[in-house]
């Protein structure tokens, strides 16, 4: 698997010759794209449809879970399974400033491929295909500039169908009640702006 992951590196990532435009946009991609996911937290659930706006705080919360689900298993199979980066060992070219930490699995590819696997699952399947479209390019931005190998990204998607998988099981258990409480504390803590019509209650 290391060989593979060596060969899928140095097909993909960018050398001397490439082109600043590309490396421009892959810059953008891998550091700046990742904001997609607050910002489609933050607006499913404080606007909507009036009768969409339960469903898509349900989708929110359950995406919420997820994510800390798979973020949490990320960081175990970090410490189980410690991974140098590429550049950490002279390896390809670095053209991303990042510490030179554990690359195994990625924490933007788990949380990219966290979300739009939720979406895939619990919202509209259209959804959650430009989701994993988006997180294609972030994993091959940040192979392309040599922070990330491969086949981390590949492991962020599976702890992401991980953290899916444990927050629906865990829906079954208190979702519901979570789901209640959440509501509880948003009323309280943003009841002007509500009153006002800014945001939905």
């Amino acid at each position: 698997m290391e060989a593979l992951n060596h060969t899928l590196f140095l097909w993909i990532n960018a050398t001397e010759d490439s082109p600043q435009w590309l490396i421009t946009l892959a810059t953008f991609i891998a550091k700046d794209l990742i904001a997609i996911v607050p910002l489609l937290i933050v607006a499913l659930w404080l606007w909507g449809p009036r009768d969409q706006v339960q469903s898509q705080r349900e989708l929110v919360l359950k995406t919420g879970m997820a994510l800390l689900y798979a973020l949490s298993i990320s960081w175990c199979v970090g410490q189980l399974l410690p991974h140098p980066r590429p550049f950490a060992i002279g390896f390809g070219h670095q053209l991303l400033s990042h510490r030179p930490d554990d690359s195994y699995p990625s924490d933007h590819g788990t949380t990219i491929f966290t979300f739009a696997l939720a979406f895939i699952f619990w919202h509209r399947l259209w959804s959650g295909v430009v989701l994993l479209v988006i997180g294609s390019a972030i994993a091959w931005s940040r192979v392309y500039l040599g922070v990330h190998w491969p086949l981390d990204m590949m492991g962020g998607f599976l702890v992401g169908l991980l953290g899916c998988l444990a927050s629906h099981m865990a829906w079954q258990l208190y979702g519901e009640r979570m789901l209640a409480f959440t509501h509880q504390v948003y009323r309280a803590l943003f009841a002007m702006p509500i009153k006002k019509g800014w945001i939905r209650e």
